[in-house]
């Protein structure tokens, strides 16, 4: 019964979150970016400080007014979501995504919890504090691969719990991106994402996909785009571990940037944001923005 509540949950979200403008969970509060810096080799940039950001909002500067690093202490607490695919097209590769997870966990730098998000046809979603996380390495073992794909859905009931948490949020995500069961449409899915705060890292484990590789490869990293993540396609285990190397060292290279918005628009309307480092020759990614407080009027 808790799985069909969990699918149904996912339902519940795309509607309500499309149907009504979707809002800054912050409200007034700290709109938050967590943000990567690389250099023009593509390596990691780690030792910028505050002045060296500039953040604009609809082209109106703003104020850093908390700045923080991923492995330093200022960074805010850390919540990641593990998101397995086990539906029956991933029979050929859940084996490679079930070790892959289980060595970046033994491998993440200090985390409040993880959520495990695997789904077929039904999505089931638990969350393991850092005490429970040998009991949530058993549970990644015991998956076998069956059913549909219900992929946009557990993306869809995985946001929406997620944007509750308060600090940074790191999802890292093993699928063949191929969705043939969700109630939620890949536009939609976009639109949630866009919404989001949390970083999304995808191990897109494409290469038995046939034809359609292309295609999925393209969709993921559509989806990874708006969070400011990224996404990678091993075809070997020694290509998972140095795409989960990438995604480690950058959740430990991460900066993070808050500000009190100078807009005082309760319309929940979409807030451009760039930020920009005033060191040359250096490129930034992060979320392109989020929507500000929404309001209604009585």
């Amino acid at each position: 019964m808790g799985r069909v509540f969990l699918l149904s949950a996912a339902i519940v979200v795309g509607v309500s979150a499309l149907d009504a403008q979707p809002t800054f969970r912050g409200g007034v509060d700290l709109a938050t970016f967590g943000v990567t810096v690389l250099d023009r080799k593509n390596e990691l940039v780690t030792d910028l400080t505050r002045d060296d950001f500039e953040v604009l909002e609809d082209g109106t500067p703003q104020r850093v007014d908390f700045f923080g690093r991923g492995d330093g202490d200022t960074s805010p607490d850390m919540h990641v979501g593990l998101m397995l695919d086990a539906s029956g097209s991933m029979a050929a590769d859940l084996k490679l995504a079930r070790s892959a997870a289980i060595r970046f966990l033994n491998l993440l730098p200090e985390a409040q919890d993880v959520t495990l998000v695997d789904f077929d046809t039904q999505v089931r979603i638990t969350k393991y504090p850092q005490r429970d996380f040998p009991r949530l390495i058993e549970r990644i073992r015991q998956r076998k691969p069956d059913g549909w794909t219900a992929l946009y859905d557990a993306l869809g009931t995985y946001l929406d719990g997620a944007d509750q948490e308060e600090g940074r949020t790191v999802m890292v995500m093993y699928t063949d991106g191929g969705d043939t069961r969700s109630a939620l449409r890949f536009d939609e899915t976009l639109t949630l994402l866009k919404a989001s705060r949390v970083t999304v890292y995808a191990i897109g484990l494409v290469e038995n996909t046939g034809s359609a590789r292309f295609d999925l490869q393209r969709k993921l990293q559509q989806l990874v785009e708006p969070t400011g993540g990224q996404a990678f396609f091993p075809t070997t285990m020694t290509d998972v571990e140095t795409a989960y190397d990438k995604v480690l060292a950058e959740i430990k290279g991460q900066y993070h940037l808050g500000y009190l918005s100078t807009n005082p628009a309760t319309d929940g309307g979409w807030r451009k944001v760039e930020i920009k480092v005033k060191r040359p020759g250096l490129k930034v990614r992060s979320r392109k923005g989020y929507y500000g407080p929404y309001k209604t009027s009585h």
